[in-house]
């Protein structure tokens, strides 16, 4: 078998990031998975990653659970820049999960379209919350 690279900039207290996790390895790959709250981004590793998954940084703005709002980004007037500098600074700005592979990148919520960027699929696979895929 051919090595297929899968990664995924992975937060794990977030419940789609973990089941995409379990998806790819359900899937019999060894993922390289980024807890990007720990190793952070740098502002040129978003925007390759943005440009790949077609993606900008205000779609790829997490607003739930992060300082978005009270850092002014949910504003018209915010521009990618701004995001993308606030996206450094506090990492948690950026949703996720981002999976990367041979086939491209993607937002993958909700945690099925990791598929799309797989050669193979698992058989079966039940979410955390019960919910078969």
């Amino acid at each position: 078998m051919t090595y297929f690279p899968v990664t995924v900039f992975h937060n794990p207290a977030c419940g789609t990031s973990r089941n995409v996790v379990a998806m790819v390895e359900a899937a019999g790959y060894r993922p390289e998975v980024v807890e990007y709250l720990k190793a952070g981004w740098d502002a040129d590793q978003l925007r390759a990653l943005f440009a790949e998954a077609g993606l900008t940084p205000r779609e790829a703005l997490r607003e739930k659970g992060s300082p978005a709002a009270e850092l002014g980004l949910l504003e018209a007037g915010a521009s990618d820049e701004a995001i993308l500098a606030a996206m450094v600074e506090h990492p948690i700005l950026v949703n996720r999960p981002i999976v990367r592979t041979p086939k491209g990148a993607a937002l993958c919520r909700p945690s099925e379209a990791v598929y799309d960027l797989l050669e193979r699929t698992p058989e079966g696979f039940v979410k955390e919350d019960g919910q078969a895929v």
